[in-house]
């Protein structure tokens, strides 16, 4: 997983609430469980006219010019401004990897659907919750503003305007203990894989049936 320190990115406004994971990464393309190839995908019934099927080639379909990612402006942008409740509906951990997959390091809304909240970290995804009147002016700013950028710092736990305006964020110590040092559960295990290895060779000494 990539360690995430301090980041500055281009920032995208989408001014929905209860977005759900359905609308993030349609049901038809949860067919494999690799964490990449999600991104062409990611939110396909808002970018396109055309119903999408897996396989379908992007450059053929009928994008919809007034969908916020498909407007030039916002090409390569990596920070989501999102409203309440983003990430609800199903479980699926299929949506933070579409986001990821598209480009995506942050999400910043005032509110999250708990699973999908967790599942952003498992993955290096920062999902950041700042109160409504913050993100208001952060709306504003990057309608307002072609090219905005954000800095986010995790270390500091802020979030930074251009014009050097911060809000502060909470995270909890062992997640951000986690994305500062890039690990994710396997990460996390294999911090431990000599201790592991050990407690193998002792199990196959003392109960050698098993084996």
């Amino acid at each position: 997983m990539e360690k995430f320190d301090t980041f500055t990115g281009l920032v995208a406004p989408m001014d929905r609430a209860n977005v759900d994971t359905d609308a993030i990464i349609p049901k038809q393309f949860l067919k494999s469980i690799k964490r990449s190839g999600f991104g062409q995908n990611l939110f396909d019934e808002w970018r396109y006219w055309d119903h999408g099927e897996p396989g379908m080639d992007a450059a053929q379909r009928q994008p919809n010019p007034d969908f916020v990612l498909n407007q030039p402006r916002y090409r390569g942008v990596q920070i989501l401004l999102a409203r309440a409740n983003f990430g609800c509906g199903s479980s699926r951990e299929h949506a933070p990897w579409a986001l990821q997959d598209y480009g995506f390091r942050v999400i910043i809304a005032p509110s999250f659907a708990d699973i999908f909240f967790n599942n952003c970290f498992k993955i290096g995804l920062l999902p950041i919750i700042l109160d409504t009147s913050a993100l208001d002016r952060l709306f504003d700013a990057a309608k307002s503003t072609e090219g905005y950028r954000l800095t986010v710092d995790l270390q500091q736990q802020t979030v930074t305007t251009p014009y050097n305006e911060s809000f502060t964020f909470e995270i909890d110590t062992f997640r951000k203990h986690c994305l500062l040092n890039g690990l994710d559960e396997v990460g996390l295990t294999l911090q431990h894989a000599e201790k592991i290895k050990q407690f193998e060779i002792n199990r196959h000494n003392e109960q050698p049936w098993l084996f």
